[in-house]
Protein backbone atom coordinates (compact mmCIF):
# COMPACT_ATOMS: atom_id res chain seq x y z
CA UNK A 1 0.00 0.00 0.00
CA UNK A 2 1.24 3.47 -0.84
CA UNK A 3 0.78 4.95 2.62
CA UNK A 4 3.47 7.60 2.17
CA UNK A 5 1.87 8.91 -1.00
CA UNK A 6 -1.60 8.92 0.56
CA UNK A 7 -0.24 10.91 3.50
CA UNK A 8 1.32 13.37 1.04
CA UNK A 9 -2.07 13.63 -0.66
CA UNK A 10 -3.69 14.43 2.66
CA UNK A 11 -1.03 17.05 3.39
CA UNK A 12 -1.59 18.59 -0.06
CA UNK A 13 -4.78 20.20 1.32
CA UNK A 14 -2.76 22.00 3.99
CA UNK A 15 -0.65 21.40 7.09
CA UNK A 16 -1.92 18.76 9.48
CA UNK A 17 -0.91 16.77 12.52
CA UNK A 18 -1.04 13.00 12.79
CA UNK A 19 -4.58 12.82 14.13
CA UNK A 20 -5.86 14.86 11.16
CA UNK A 21 -3.95 12.64 8.73
CA UNK A 22 -5.41 9.47 10.26
CA UNK A 23 -8.93 10.91 10.30
CA UNK A 24 -8.53 12.07 6.69
CA UNK A 25 -7.29 8.68 5.51
CA UNK A 26 -10.09 6.85 7.28
CA UNK A 27 -12.68 9.18 5.72
CA UNK A 28 -11.16 8.64 2.26
CA UNK A 29 -11.39 4.85 2.72
CA UNK A 30 -14.30 4.26 5.10
CA UNK A 31 -14.76 0.62 4.03
CA UNK A 32 -11.11 -0.30 4.58
CA UNK A 33 -9.08 -1.05 7.65
CA UNK A 34 -8.40 2.18 9.56
CA UNK A 35 -4.87 3.51 9.38
CA UNK A 36 -3.02 2.84 12.63
CA UNK A 37 -1.68 5.85 14.54
CA UNK A 38 1.75 4.21 14.71
CA UNK A 39 1.82 3.93 10.93
CA UNK A 40 0.78 7.58 10.56
CA UNK A 41 3.55 8.88 12.81
CA UNK A 42 6.26 6.62 11.39
CA UNK A 43 5.23 7.64 7.86
CA UNK A 44 5.27 11.34 8.75
CA UNK A 45 8.73 10.87 10.26
CA UNK A 46 10.05 9.17 7.11
CA UNK A 47 8.50 11.84 4.88
CA UNK A 48 10.18 14.56 6.94
CA UNK A 49 13.49 12.67 6.93
CA UNK A 50 13.32 12.35 3.13
CA UNK A 51 12.45 16.03 2.61
CA UNK A 52 8.94 15.29 1.29
CA UNK A 53 7.26 16.89 4.31
CA UNK A 54 8.43 19.29 6.99
CA UNK A 55 7.53 20.18 10.55
CA UNK A 56 5.91 23.61 10.53
CA UNK A 57 4.71 23.81 14.12
CA UNK A 58 5.08 22.09 17.47
CA UNK A 59 2.90 22.79 20.43
CA UNK A 60 0.82 21.31 23.19
CA UNK A 61 -1.61 24.06 24.24
CA UNK A 62 -2.37 22.27 27.49
CA UNK A 63 -2.72 18.83 25.91
CA UNK A 64 -0.43 16.31 24.31
CA UNK A 65 2.30 17.66 22.05
CA UNK A 66 1.12 18.04 18.48
CA UNK A 67 3.51 18.28 15.58
CA UNK A 68 2.08 19.84 12.44
CA UNK A 69 3.49 18.73 9.10
CA UNK A 70 3.28 20.31 5.65
CA UNK A 71 4.12 18.92 2.24
CA UNK A 72 7.27 20.36 0.63
CA UNK A 73 7.82 21.19 -3.05
CA UNK A 74 9.80 17.95 -3.31
CA UNK A 75 6.81 16.16 -1.74
CA UNK A 76 4.39 17.74 -4.24
CA UNK A 77 6.61 16.56 -7.12
CA UNK A 78 6.80 13.06 -5.62
CA UNK A 79 3.00 12.98 -5.25
CA UNK A 80 2.47 14.22 -8.81
CA UNK A 81 4.90 11.60 -10.18
CA UNK A 82 3.16 8.86 -8.18
CA UNK A 83 -0.27 9.94 -9.46
CA UNK A 84 1.00 10.02 -13.06
CA UNK A 85 2.48 6.50 -12.90
CA UNK A 86 -0.10 3.80 -13.75
CA UNK A 87 -0.35 0.83 -11.41
CA UNK A 88 0.91 -2.30 -13.14
CA UNK A 89 -1.73 -5.00 -13.45
CA UNK A 90 -1.29 -7.63 -10.76
CA UNK A 91 -0.25 -10.93 -12.24
CA UNK A 92 1.26 -13.83 -10.48
CA UNK A 93 0.61 -12.39 -7.05
CA UNK A 94 -0.77 -14.63 -4.39
CA UNK A 95 -2.82 -13.05 -1.66
CA UNK A 96 -3.68 -14.82 1.56
CA UNK A 97 -6.87 -16.41 0.21
CA UNK A 98 -4.99 -18.04 -2.66
CA UNK A 99 -2.16 -19.09 -0.37
CA UNK A 100 -4.62 -20.79 2.01
CA UNK A 101 -6.32 -22.58 -0.86
CA UNK A 102 -3.05 -23.88 -2.27
CA UNK A 103 -1.95 -24.97 1.21
CA UNK A 104 -5.28 -26.75 1.79
CA UNK A 105 -5.03 -28.61 -1.52
CA UNK A 106 -1.33 -29.46 -1.14
CA UNK A 107 -1.64 -30.66 2.46
CA UNK A 108 -4.79 -32.71 1.97
CA UNK A 109 -7.01 -30.25 3.80
CA UNK A 110 -10.66 -29.78 2.95
CA UNK A 111 -10.33 -27.17 0.20
CA UNK A 112 -14.05 -27.26 -0.59
CA UNK A 113 -14.96 -26.45 3.00
CA UNK A 114 -12.41 -23.61 3.09
CA UNK A 115 -13.80 -22.23 -0.18
CA UNK A 116 -17.38 -22.40 1.12
CA UNK A 117 -16.41 -20.46 4.27
CA UNK A 118 -14.49 -17.93 2.18
CA UNK A 119 -17.45 -17.52 -0.17
CA UNK A 120 -19.79 -16.92 2.79
CA UNK A 121 -17.35 -14.34 4.17
CA UNK A 122 -17.27 -12.49 0.84
CA UNK A 123 -21.07 -12.51 0.54
CA UNK A 124 -21.40 -11.20 4.10
CA UNK A 125 -18.98 -8.34 3.35
CA UNK A 126 -20.82 -7.41 0.14
CA UNK A 127 -24.12 -7.32 2.07
CA UNK A 128 -22.54 -5.11 4.75
CA UNK A 129 -21.22 -2.70 2.15
CA UNK A 130 -24.52 -2.54 0.29
CA UNK A 131 -26.48 -2.02 3.52
CA UNK A 132 -24.71 1.21 4.48
CA UNK A 133 -24.61 4.44 2.50
CA UNK A 134 -21.29 5.13 0.80
CA UNK A 135 -21.20 8.87 1.45
CA UNK A 136 -22.18 11.93 -0.51
CA UNK A 137 -18.75 12.95 -1.76
CA UNK A 138 -17.38 11.85 -5.15
CA UNK A 139 -14.78 9.36 -3.92
CA UNK A 140 -16.73 7.34 -1.32
CA UNK A 141 -19.03 5.68 -3.90
CA UNK A 142 -16.02 5.06 -6.16
CA UNK A 143 -14.15 3.28 -3.37
CA UNK A 144 -17.28 1.31 -2.46
CA UNK A 145 -17.93 0.26 -6.08
CA UNK A 146 -14.30 -0.81 -6.50
CA UNK A 147 -14.41 -2.89 -3.32
CA UNK A 148 -17.70 -4.58 -4.23
CA UNK A 149 -16.52 -5.27 -7.81
CA UNK A 150 -13.38 -6.98 -6.50
CA UNK A 151 -15.34 -9.02 -3.99
CA UNK A 152 -17.73 -10.02 -6.78
CA UNK A 153 -14.81 -11.06 -9.00
CA UNK A 154 -13.43 -13.11 -6.11
CA UNK A 155 -16.84 -14.76 -5.72
CA UNK A 156 -16.90 -15.75 -9.39
CA UNK A 157 -13.40 -17.18 -9.05
CA UNK A 158 -14.34 -19.03 -5.84
CA UNK A 159 -17.37 -20.54 -7.60
CA UNK A 160 -15.22 -21.72 -10.51
CA UNK A 161 -12.68 -23.28 -8.15
CA UNK A 162 -15.40 -25.05 -6.16
CA UNK A 163 -16.81 -26.40 -9.42
CA UNK A 164 -13.37 -27.53 -10.62
CA UNK A 165 -12.55 -29.29 -7.34
CA UNK A 166 -15.99 -30.94 -7.23
CA UNK A 167 -15.59 -32.19 -10.82
CA UNK A 168 -12.13 -33.55 -10.05
CA UNK A 169 -13.45 -35.39 -6.96
CA UNK A 170 -16.26 -36.93 -9.02
CA UNK A 171 -13.83 -37.99 -11.76
CA UNK A 172 -11.69 -39.84 -9.21
CA UNK A 173 -14.66 -41.89 -7.95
Amino acid sequence: MATAELVLGLLADGPAHGYDVKRGHDSWFPDSRPLAFGQVYSTLGRLARDGLAEVVEKGSEGGPERTVYAITDKGRKHLADWLADPVPPAWGSADEMLRKLVAAVRTGGDATEFLARQRASHLRRIRELNATPAGDDLTSPLVRDYTVAHLDADLRWLDSVIERITEQKETRR
